[in-house]
């Protein structure tokens, strides 16, 4: 089983939607999209509350119609299809074990409405609950568990009768933070030991950065942008983007040329060169982690941005410290730095240069 992952065929999609979308009267939940979702890939649906997530997670599901669009899985159309009979896996965020049942008899609950051989059933409940690291607690009920321990029951239900598809509709929500980023660890070694398609729902941007194959970031009911981790943080295409995931400094400039910004009346930036329309206004990210802090005196890097201003606070958040300085010119920027000793960290009114990269500025889209 560990080299599900591998054998996995990446050249076919799991799921394809075509023009998919959703509306309720004249309230449209869920724009026209087109998405695929490869097999054996983990998929993260995020955004904010109301931005078309969960909707589009239930129109895979088939708990949902669609008003307009295809949706296809493994090139199969299933639009119309039953949600019994599309073999999708669910896990949800408040469980949905059933009380009066042993963890046993939930886990079994698939395979026994399939009509499997009794043999049969008990092989996969206990494969799937050393999966899940659950055997010995096999008799238990759900109130007997912990919350960790019941979002592992409904997770080894899930994937007790092999779906093609798991989908995750916020399941480590009701978790407290340390349990959720060791759960976090938990799905994705299952992931990787399975090869199933993922498809997962969150808020939470740690979660996707750090969990996921590809980031489909949604608002509003439409997809702002889809690619990998990597991409949406580094590389955000919009203002939105750029602050719904980590945090970022946005600086207001007019092109100059094809590698330069006015940001004041007598201070440019340097930025990655591209073909840009001349005077045309841009915002500039940089994440705060890529600005450096010197002392006005220390010599800076040939090539970097320098601006000079006034440290208004230093915060130290145990392993990163966050310094908000105010630039001459008028701008508030954020700088995350490795936390050292208090008398080593930067004092608020002490005068300091910023500097970063070129190539960590990103000119996003009008």
């Amino acid at each position: 089983m560990g080299d599900a992952k591998v054998l996995a065929d990446h050249s076919a999609h799991a799921i394809t939607l075509r023009g998919t979308s959703k509306t309720y009267g004249p309230v449209t939940a869920l724009h026209p999209i087109d998405l695929t979702v490869d097999k054996g890939e983990f998929l993260t649906l995020l955004g904010p509350s109301g931005s078309g997530k969960t909707t589009l997670l239930n129109l895979i599901a088939g708990a949902i119609g669609p008003t307009t669009g295809t949706i296809l899985l493994d090139e199969r159309d299933i639009t119309r299809m039953p949600p019994r009979e599309r073999g999708i896996g669910m896990v949800f965020q408040n469980y949905a074990l059933m009380p009066h049942m042993t963890v046993f008899e939930n886990v079994a609950y698939p395979l026994r409405v399939r009509r499997e051989h009794p043999k049969a059933i008990r092989a996969k409940v206990m494969e799937s609950l050393d999966r899940v690291g659950l055997r010995g607690l096999e008799d238990r009920k759900p109130r007997q568990l912990s919350g960790g321990q019941q979002q592992r029951v409904g997770i080894a239900r899930c994937i007790v009768y092999s779906p093609a598809i798991i989908m995750m509709d916020e399941p480590l929500g009701a978790l407290d933070k340390n349990l959720r980023e060791q759960m976090q660890g938990e799905i994705k070694r299952l992931h990787k030991e399975l090869g199933t398609t993922i498809i997962y729902v969150t808020h939470d941007q740690e979660e996707a950065l750090n969990m996921s194959d590809r980031i489909c970031l949604l608002s509003g009911g439409q997809i702002v942008q889809l690619g990998s981790p990597d991409e949406l943080y580094f590389q955000p295409r919009s203002r939105f983007v750029a602050e719904f995931i980590g945090e970022s400094n946005l600086i207001s400039g007019r092109v100059i040329g094809n590698d330069r910004m006015k940001i004041a009346e007598d201070r440019f930036i340097l930025v990655p060169k591209a073909e840009r329309i001349e005077k045309s206004e841009h915002l500039v990210m940089v994440r705060p982690e890529k600005v450096r802090i010197s002392k006005l005196d220390e010599n800076t890097a040939e090539g970097d941005n320098v601006l000079s201003g006034e440290v208004v606070s230093s915060s130290f958040i145990g392993g990163m410290t966050r310094v908000t300085i105010n630039t001459e010119n008028g701008l508030s920027i954020t700088a995350k730095m490795v936390s050292a000793r208090a008398h080593s960290r930067p004092e608020p009114a002490s005068k300091v240069r910023l500097c970063w990269s070129p190539s960590d500025s990103v000119v996003l889209e009008n």
